[in-house]
């Protein structure tokens, strides 16, 4: 009965993160109900309600009046954090959380749920990169879970021989910035949309090239090492097919393409973090998270001669194919 009582109002402590992060709370603090409500404007007893049910959660502490944020909402909510997670809080509270609404139609259905949610039809990112502010609200988003998970997608792997590491739909370079960070020698490459690049360029600081293209339709830059992290969960097999297909024709001889993804168990009964991404993907993609099995099909039946996987314990897991 716990266990059910604990996933009926497990939704209420998200939202409240959500709405606390929409609001600017911790980027306020230290500060009191009164001075925030004076500030938003907002209501004085719904202030005080939602900050101390933040406090009651371990997102905030309160000494006497004052507010102020505890250590991981200082390092991941506040939105001037160098490891901020507060563009994928709003996206998961101003996107997510609409499509999930209608998860039931979606099962019944078996597709996503932008036309029911949103209107919009067409590619998915189509919403994303509606305006700019929307673009660079899903990016920055990607770009918080990317700086927890990049570094150990890129370490567990040895591609000290790489020269030249392309990040196919790379968004902000995080990986790009991970596999130099590790290795300095080499060259790094973002190759994403034309409305992404001056972003990609604003957040890796002249340290990566970046690239504009679409990598199902443009020819991809020469590299001895693809990469594409949190890209194929989007996609049916049939459109990871015809990626595979183009990046193994790409690559010279022992060329490698890194993939980041979260991994499902062989017997799928876990992890609870993957099998929830999943579900995410049947609302919002066409895709759907895979077994370190799954992947390994793929990418031999697109030519590549050796397959590993390697979990992280990181919202990415890491997997090397070599042709």
């Amino acid at each position: 009965m716990n266990t059910v009582l604990d996933l009926i109002e497990a939704f209420r402590r998200s939202k409240v993160m959500f709405a606390a992060v929409k609001l600017g709370v911790f980027d306020r603090t230290p500060i009191t109900a009164e001075r925030l409500a004076a500030e938003l404007p907002s209501d004085p007893r719904a202030t005080a309600l939602l900050l101390d049910a933040c406090v009651s959660l371990q997102l905030l502490h309160r000494d006497e009046d004052l507010y102020r944020n505890s250590s991981d909402a200082d390092r991941y909510l506040r939105k001037n954090s160098p490891e901020t997670v507060a563009g994928y809080v709003l996206y998961s509270n101003d996107v997510l959380w609409r499509l999930w609404a209608h998860l039931d139609d979606a099962v019944v259905e078996g597709s996503n749920r932008w036309p029911q949610a949103f209107g919009t039809e067409g590619p998915i990112f189509s919403h994303f990169f509606k305006t700019e502010e929307s673009m660079r609200t899903f990016l920055m988003g990607l770009h918080g879970l990317g700086q927890l998970g990049s570094p150990a997608v890129v370490a567990v792997h040895g591609l000290a021989t790489c020269r030249h590491f392309v990040d196919l739909g790379g968004g902000t370079g995080h990986l790009a910035l991970a596999f130099l960070d590790r290795y300095p020698h080499a060259k790094a490459t973002v190759f994403d949309l034309p409305n992404v690049i001056p972003l990609a360029r604003e957040m890796t600081r002249g340290r990566v090239e970046c690239i504009a293209g679409d990598f199902f339709a443009d020819p991809l830059p020469p590299a001895d090492c693809y990469a594409v992290s949190r890209i194929l969960h989007d996609w049916s097999e049939a459109k990871i097919a015809v990626l595979l297909d183009k990046i193994h024709a790409a690559l010279p001889e022992n060329g490698v393409l890194l993939i980041g993804e979260m991994l499902l168990d062989g017997d799928r009964r876990g992890p609870v973090a993957a099998f929830m991404q999943s579900v995410n993907m049947l609302t919002c993609t066409e895709g759907r998270e895979r077994t370190a099995e799954e992947y390994e099909a793929l990418c031999r039946r697109a030519g590549f001669r050796e397959f590993r996987a390697i979990r992280t314990g990181n919202p990415s897991d890491s997997m090397l194919a070599v042709k």
